[in-house]
Parts: structure tokens; C-alpha cells; sequence
């Protein structure tokens, strides 16, 4: 259709941009939050409907997302004051913990009476603990939400997919030495399957450190607004560009300059630099969800299945039980203990990253080709699912606890 248009990355870019926007404005009018209607543009313009954009341009257009998702990240992180993550205690931690482990034995254990199959299982459980926190932010930033519960949302969407990776760095050894045949020269041991993901995320959490420090100095020496926005754009896309050359995690490199930023500035310094984000941050988020739309692909949603449906309920059920029983062990107040499940629930790029690796290392043993499919197709068509229904429970669960106000105008 409009693709025999010949649209250029930059036209169909403009296009999405102006979708976008009144789509998000019309269901704004029906109560939902914005980034469901930029997500729709996407779709719309996507390759299930009107396939504006190549898989090539989107390519092309890759970098918009990465600098997007490292604004997200750093506002997670500068959200993150040591002050009030005291104030918590070590309750944040208990749920972090409580929350992942349960999502990923509920899954597993679900998955398992389904199937029989342990390293399917194994390795659909191990993806469950990852969220998107870019869902969760939006809807925060949208309802201008504020109280415990946000910042125990900024809190536990910040840290969940450093510990999802080690968990599934446990998993996916488990299911290989499950899958291990006598054609492969080496066992796969627990160790060297953990080795990569404990080394990323140190080094991710360093890149960051150092970023966070160099961006916190220089910040403190600058005059006004609009030098403090390039100042941000520096340290964002100095710290995606080195994550991405060394393989390392953006979201949390991102996020740790913010954090460095938060804990080391001055409280006015502080809010005089984020103003200036803040200001673009609607058009980030369409951008972002607008791309992140025309990624989805509604043609996969007939793969989903029955192991897909046990995904969704299982992934749902363990996560919200997990961050109750995390929530009461840590002695969290009652809205926390009540709601927080229902801000985490979104899921996308971290997952997909995951099922991705999953799909190549399993594509090295003989007979487990089809297995690494199996679990790419089931995530890629649940994330879709996870997409539109995440802002929607959060959203919910912020006006429950009593933290979303009014509706946005």
C-alpha cells in the first residue's frame, strides 16, 4: 500500500511521528495511556497493515530507540536518591529478589505441567523476570504519578534485568547440560555459562559509574538549560555507543549515570537539569513506542499456542505474587504490597534480547534447533501481548494506590 510509495526512513519517520501523536490523543479520550496509541501507530504503519517502512530502514532508524531507551534509563536513575532507597530499606531488595525468583518458578513449573519438557521450561521461566521498563516510565512520567509506590516501581524496573540475566545465565546452563550430546567436545559447566553475564553487568554498572562521574562534573560547571540538555545528550549517547561496541547493557549503563548524577548533585542542580529532558520527553516516548510498534509483527500472534497462553498467565501470576510476598516480607506499606505487581508486568526488548541468544546457542547442539524457535516465536508473539496490556496495569495500580491525581490534559 503506501509502501509503493517509496516513503524514505526520514518521510516514513515523520509519518509515524504525526500518527503518533493524535493517536495518542484519541485514546487519551478514552481513559488509556498515550504510549497504547503510539504503540497502534506503529502497528498500523507496520509491516501487519500498511508496511510503510522496510526491515532495512527500520535498521537504519535503530539508533533512534538506543538513545531513547538511554533517556529512560537515565531517568530511572536519577530518580534513585540513596535518601529515599534508605528510607525503604532493605525492603526494595527483598522484593526485587521475591519478584524475579517467583516469576521464574511459577513459569517454569507451569510450563513444565504443560509440556514434560525441562529445558523448555528452564529457559521460557528464565525469561519471565524481564520487564520493559520503558512502559512503566511512560505512564509515571504521562500521570505525573508520586508517592512510594512510584518510586518503588523506579526502583525495582531499574534492578530486575540485571538479576533476570544472572538467572538466565543459570538457566540456560542447566538446559544445555540438559541438551548436551556426546557430539559436543566440552560439557557446558554453571561457571563459564555465568561468566559472561556477571561480567557484563560489572562492567556495565562501571561504564556508568565513570560516565555518571565525568557528566556530574562537567553538569556542575554549566550556565543554563539548554547546556545542561547537551550535556545529558553527551553522557546518553557516549555511554549507548561504548555498551553497545562492548557488548555490554545500555539501560543499566544509563541508568547508573543517573544515579551517580542524583546521589553527587546538588538537589537544585538536580531539578534544573532534568527540566530540560523533561520538556521532550513525550516526543521521545513516541518515537520509541511509535518504532517499537512497527517492529510488531500481528502475524506471529498465531503462533502463540498453548504454551503461550501458560506464559502470559503464569508470567502474570508469579510476578504478582512474587512482589506481594517480597513486599510483605519487607515490611512495605499496604498499596505496595497490593499493587506493585501490576506495575511490572510490560516486556519487550530484554526478553526478545534473551530468546535471541537463546535461539544461537541452542542452534550449536544437534537436535535442539527447533527448541530454540519454539521459545524465540512463543516471546516475540507474548511481548506483543505484554506490550499493550503492561501501561494499562500500571496505570491501574498508580491510581489504586491513590498516586495519579488527575488525567492528563
Amino acid at each position: 500500500m503506501l509502501a509503493y510509495l517509496h516513503l524514505s526512513s526520514i518521510t516514513g519517520l515523520g509519518l509515524l511521528l504525526f500518527c503518533g501523536y493524535f493517536c495518542g490523543q484519541l485514546v487519551r479520550y478514552l481513559k488509556l495511556p498515550a504510549l497504547i496509541g503510539y504503540l497502534a501507530a506503529g502497528v498500523l504503519l507496520g509491516p501487519s497493515v500498511l508496511n510503510v517502512l522496510t526491515e532495512t530502514q527500520l535498521q537504519h532508524l535503530g539508533f533512534i530507540t538506543s538513545l531513547a531507551l538511554g533517556c529512560i534509563a537515565f531517568i530511572i536513575g536519577s530518580e534513585l536518591h540513596l535518601t529515599s532507597l534508605k528510607k525503604m530499606g532493605g525492603g526494595i531488595i527483598v522484593i526485587i529478589l521475591a519478584e524475579s525468583f517467583m516469576a521464574f518458578l511459577v513459569v517454569t513449573g507451569g510450563v513444565f505441567l504443560l509440556t514434560h519438557n525441562l529445558p523448555l521450561s528452564l529457559l521460557l521461566g528464565a525469561m519471565a523476570p524481564a520487564s520493559a521498563p520503558a512502559g512503566t516510565v511512560a505512564v509515571i512520567q504521562e500521570y505525573k504519578a508520586r508517592g512510594t509506590l512510584t518510586k518503588t516501581l523506579y526502583a525495582v524496573v531499574g534492578f530486575d534485568d540485571g538479576l533476570a540475566v544472572i538467572i538466565f545465565g543459570f538457566a540456560l546452563a542447566a538446559a544445555k547440560l540438559l541438551l548436551i550430546t556426546d557430539q559436543l567436545s566440552e560439557p557446558v559447566s554453571f561457571i563459564t555459562a555465568l561468566e559472561k553475564p556477571m561480567l557484563e553487568i560489572g562492567f556495565s554498572l562501571i561504564l556508568g559509574g565513570c560516565i555518571g562521574g565525568a557528566f556530574s562534573w562537567i553538569n556542575k560547571k554549566t550556565a543554563n538549560e539548554s547546556d545542561h540538555l547537551i550535556i545529558i545528550f553527551w553522557a546518553i549517547l557516549t555511554c549507548v555507543g561504548l555498551a553497545t561496541r562492548w557488548h555490554l547493557s545500555s539501560i543499566l549503563s544509563c541508568m547508573m549515570v543517573g544515579f551517580v548524577f542524583v546521589n553527587v548533585s546538588k538537589p537544585y542542580l538536580v531539578k534544573d537539569t532534568r527540566a530540560p529532558l523533561q520538556h521532550i520527553m513525550d516526543l521521545i516516548f513516541i518515537l520509541f513506542f511509535g518504532l517499537a510498534g512497527l517492529h510488531l509483527d500481528l502475524t506471529t500472534l498465531p503462533t502463540l499456542g498453548t504454551i503461550g497462553l501458560v506464559y502470559i498467565i503464569t508470567r502474570i501470576a508469579g510476578l504478582i505474587s512474587g512482589a506481594w510476598f517480597g513486599a510483605r516480607c519487607g515490611r512495605m506499606e499496604e498499596k505496595i504490597r497490593h499493587y506493585l505487581g501490576f506495575g511490572i508486568l510490560s516486556q519487550a526488548g530484554v526478553a526478545i534480547g534473551l530468546a535471541l541468544l537463546v535461539q544461537q546457542e541452542l542452534a550449536q547442539i544437534p537436535g535442539a534447533e527447533l527448541l530454540g524457535v519454539q521459545i524465540l516465536s512463543t516471546i516475540t508473539a507474548t511481548s506483543i501481548i505484554f506490550e499493550f496490556i503492561g501501561p494499562l496495569a500500571a496505570k491501574y495500580a498508580l491510581k489504586k494506590a491513590g498516586e495519579i491525581t488527575e488525567e492528563p490534559s
